[in-house]
């Protein structure tokens, strides 16, 4: 057995030599390390040798396989030089060319409408206001009007934290940023409880759904919150707030409307709807064959949210509204699918 290993070594080694291939490398590999090459074959009958033959039989076995392995791979580096030094013989090099473009970082196109929001909201005197992503149930539901077991808690599936914390009120990732407002409202009305001052804010940030995802609907997304508490506010102050918004984002000429709804937080409450510019109104998967897109809700602040925020419903009144920065960017560049915002792939972030 030890002169056919020495044999097999020797005849692997020749047919080695003649390979200029790497097709032909890859039949020599099969046909002398394989699972059924004669090799191989030696390995499997070792148990059937006299136990004193065994190791000398099972070592040169493996010094053949070892050497055989150790050509393959230096016949591998051979043959990839040969073709690398073909290819620069073949393919000519124009020095003369002019180099690549240097490709820059630009914002990404949620983010440009979220800075023109901005922009549009501060000309009316609205600051921004940041509120923390990681909620308290109390916070994102019950100080919202959300008592637990409300059915309106079924509109938003949550993100709930395990962890030790009191059963009552988990860690969630917030749904929508309305908690915001709960916390806006006490840190202004704790400077002085008994004339608060008056409040006119939105709250930009990341919120977080166990949704369906589709063409619609994502499971994270932005929101921007509006929030304005003070004397005399009426649904007249909201809807003209929201018809110049309206107008600034999209143009003068943007067809809009106001649908009643209903939100826990909100009395009484209103959806607004815009045109649909993908299919200019005629119906299509995004605005789910009506010819329009909601874009926010909105409404008066309920009496028990102004309460909880640390505000007298007797003497003030407020508005408030969520809008989506992902909708209105679809609807302004004609973006059929929401999920192109959050598969970064390069041929769609480059068009912004």
């Amino acid at each position: 057995m030890l002169e056919n290993l020495d044999k097999i070594q020797a005849v692997a080694l020749a047919d080695l030599e003649t390979i200029d291939d790497q097709g032909a490398l890859e039949s020599w590999r099969v046909a002398n390390l394989g699972r059924s090459s004669p090799l191989m074959s030696i390995f499997d009958q070792l148990g059937g040798l006299p136990k004193e033959e065994r190791p000398i039989i099972g070592r040169r076995a493996n010094q053949v396989k070892g050497t055989l392995e150790n050509k393959l791979e230096e016949k591998t580096e051979q043959l990839n030089a040969i073709q690398l030094q073909r290819t620069l013989e073949t393919e000519r090099l124009d020095v003369t060319l002019p180099g690549r473009k240097v490709v820059y970082g630009r914002l990404h196109p949620v983010t440009q409408t979220l800075r023109q929001m901005y922009q549009i909201f501060a000309e009316m005197g609205f600051q921004v206001y940041l509120s923390r992503d990681v909620e308290t149930d109390e916070y994102n539901f019950q100080l919202l009007n959300f008592p637990p077991h409300h059915p309106a808690r079924e509109m938003q599936d949550s993100f709930y934290i395990e962890g030790e914390y009191e059963q009552d009120n988990p860690l969630l990732l917030r749904t929508h940023t309305s908690p915001g407002q709960i916390h806006a409202m006490r840190e202004y009305s704790s400077s002085n409880p008994q004339d608060p001052p008056p409040i006119r804010i939105i709250l930009p940030g990341m919120c977080y759904r166990y949704e369906q995802i589709s063409a619609r609907y994502e499971s994270q997304f932005t929101q921007v919150e509006g929030l304005a508490v003070g004397k005399n506010i009426t649904f007249s102050d909201l809807k003209g707030t929201l018809s110049d918004f309206n107008k600034r984002i999209f143009g003068k000429n943007v067809r809009s409307r106001f649908r009643a709804s209903h939100f826990p937080f909100t009395e009484p409450s209103a959806e607004v709807d815009i045109e649909c510019f993908v299919c200019g109104g005629l119906g299509c998967p995004v605005c789910k064959r009506t010819g329009w897109l909601e874009i926010l809700g909105c409404g008066m602040v309920h009496p028990t949210v102004l309460e909880n925020g640390g505000y007298d419903p007797g003497i003030y009144t407020g508005f408030a509204f969520g809008i989506g920065p992902e909708r209105i960017t679809m609807l302004r560049h004609r973006i059929e699918d929401i999920r192109y915002f959050w598969a970064n792939d390069f041929r769609f972030l480059d068009q912004f």
